[in-house]
């Protein structure tokens, strides 16, 4: 598992904006510390030297997740 960043707050199209620690790739599934499924990578954007990770979310409340910490689930083998 990968960690990709810390949530900061939630877009007002609903998309869950992090500060990027660990690139993922787009379209990645995010897991929470207890790998339950929280969406998908819809966005890489920002400044090289500083990116901010867009994740379309999956769950009922996102707003519930601002300050936590987010992890790229790894992919599965075929």
């Amino acid at each position: 598992m990968k960690r990709v960043g810390r949530v900061l707050h939630v877009s007002p199209n609903g998309n869950l904006i992090l500060k990027a620690e660990n690139l993922p790739r787009t379209n990645d599934r995010v897991v929470d510390e207890l790998l339950k499924p929280i969406g998908r990578v819809f966005d890489i954007f920002g400044p090289s030297s500083a990116p901010y990770v867009a994740v379309k979310p999956h769950v009922k409340e996102p707003s519930h997740l601002v300050g936590q910490i987010l992890y790229a689930a790894p992919r599965r083998l075929r």
